[in-house]
């Protein structure tokens, strides 16, 4: 297990998020920020977008996807 940061992910906050590999880590972001929002932290709402919107961008949306998965990788276990 590892942790990461909604910041290390691409979001606003330090808020820790731990999971196995790096598309669990992905998942618990989005989730994270889907929750955030609609509990109405408007400070979110750009990383929310900027998910969302990464697949309609498919080279854009794999470098931030193989950045992730090199940042996770980089990490110690906890």
């Amino acid at each position: 297990m590892k942790t990461m940061t909604c910041q290390q992910l691409g979001g606003p906050c330090d808020s820790r998020l731990r999971g196995d590999t790096a598309d669990d880590m992905i998942k618990l972001q989005d989730q994270h920020l889907k929750e955030t929002v609609a509990a109405g932290d408007e400070t979110h709402e750009d990383a929310l977008k900027a998910m969302k919107g990464g697949w309609k961008r498919p080279i854009s949306g794999m470098s931030w996807y193989r950045s992730v998965k090199r940042d996770f990788a980089a990490l110690p276990e906890d």
